[in-house]
């Protein structure tokens, strides 16, 4: 039984604190190298936050590079010597840390910052003055279009044609202190986007509907825009998808790598998908602390909420022991997360109840180590970002 295995390994502890099924995380990461079909997966780390284990799948078959979230998140791994291909997934603003890169020739081999326009170049340019070449990767929009003025998917680049690719790849070529070495294309309407909403019959039909059309178009457009930017540059890779759209991106000739990291942790937004189910890897602790009814049961703090919209799937949810949910009226809250069901009525002051949390790495920003449990005991305590005193917003 998994909760006692966890309660045995952790039995000398006091919530809250936060650990990873060792066990379970390597399974995802398994699954995920298996869903990949033969393309490499990069290392998405702002869904991990926690160096120890972003080395742990780089080391596994079927792993090779990091997507960051941050030019200063990128430079760091580059000097722990983490990774010698870090992919900065969004443009940068970071003056200080521009200045950085373009100062230390290892990194500027290693690191690969995001552009969707001339702009981001002139922002570098200004930033640091004359500069040795910097290496970019260009952004292209995949949302889906089906009319004039409907956009569905992340609002990310303002690149979306193969001309409008090609023409900003042919201005990247033409710049002095640039090479492009890269396209990225991420599918947040269907990566993202879980087709299997529980509870939700109606709105599962129509996201299904809507990854069926954006699926097919964007597979061939993604195809022809690469086409057109390879008349111009010589690419060392194209990036595309994310944990929940691992086969159809892979199913597209034009990528040649894939990107995942919050299928490694398994958190509850994928609940919602039907393809696959990761094992929850990633889970927190709370004790109770309170019994105010024979149904309820209080635990202190918890009220770990997840970026995105403010929707009650954005909350963490009680894991084990079975059974428990959290008061509509009351959620998960800063000093305490009330739980009710028919396991509350055997719950104890002390007891504990294991939570997970809506989304991946956001998890780590709540706490400075992190257990690292391989069947019943704790191999070994990590530092998160945040206990090595690395934020990276």
């Amino acid at each position: 039984m998994r909760r006692t295995r966890l309660d045995a390994a952790t039995k000398d502890l006091d919530p809250p604190f936060a650990i990873v099924d060792l066990d379970a995380f390597d399974h995802n990461a398994a699954d995920l190298a298996r869903r990949a079909a033969g393309h490499p997966i990069r290392v998405a780390s702002k869904s991990i936050r926690v160096r120890e284990l972003v080395s742990r799948a780089l080391e596994r078959p079927g792993y090779a590079g990091v997507m960051c979230y941050s030019l200063a998140e990128a430079l760091w791994l580059s000097e722990q010597n983490v990774s010698e291909d870090l992919l900065v997934a969004y443009p940068t603003a970071d003056r200080a840390s521009l200045q950085k890169l373009a100062a230390n020739e290892t990194a500027r081999q290693r690191v690969t910052i995001m552009v969707d326009s001339t702009e981001h170049l002139d922002f570098v340019d200004a930033a640091i003055g004359p500069h040795a070449d910097i290496r970019v990767c260009l952004e292209l929009d995949v949302s889906w279009r089906p009319l004039p003025g409907v956009h569905i998917g992340p609002r990310r680049s303002s690149i979306h044609t193969p001309q409008q690719a090609k023409a900003l790849a042919a201005k990247i070529v033409q710049r002095q202190g640039f090479t492009l070495v890269g396209v990225m294309a991420y599918e947040g309407q269907i990566a993202g986007l879980g087709d299997n909403p529980p509870g939700q019959p109606l709105r599962a039909i129509g996201i299904r509907l809507i990854q069926s059309k954006s699926g097919p178009e964007l597979i061939r457009r993604r195809t022809a825009v690469v086409g057109a930017v390879r008349q111009v540059a010589d690419l060392e890779f194209v990036n595309g998808g994310g944990t929940g759209s691992l086969e159809l991106t892979g199913s597209d000739p034009s990528v040649t790598e894939l990107a995942a990291g919050s299928g490694l942790f398994g958190p509850t937004l994928f609940d919602g998908y039907q393809a696959f189910k990761p094992e929850p890897a990633a889970l927190f602790a709370l004790s109770v602390v309170r019994k105010p009814t024979k149904r309820v049961a209080t635990l202190f703090a918890g009220g770990y909420i997840a970026s995105g919209t403010p929707t009650p799937d954005r909350q963490p949810s009680p894991y084990l022991p079975a059974g428990l949910k959290t008061l509509g009226l009351e959620g998960a809250g800063e000093v305490q997360t009330p739980v009710t069901g028919k396991a509350a009525e055997q719950l104890r002051i002390g007891d504990r109840v294991w939570m997970r949390h809506a989304k991946a790495g956001e998890l780590f920003e709540r706490f400075d180590e992190v257990h690292l449990v391989h069947g019943d005991r704790i191999e070994r305590t990590v530092p998160t970002y945040r206990g090595e005193r690395r934020n990276f917003g």
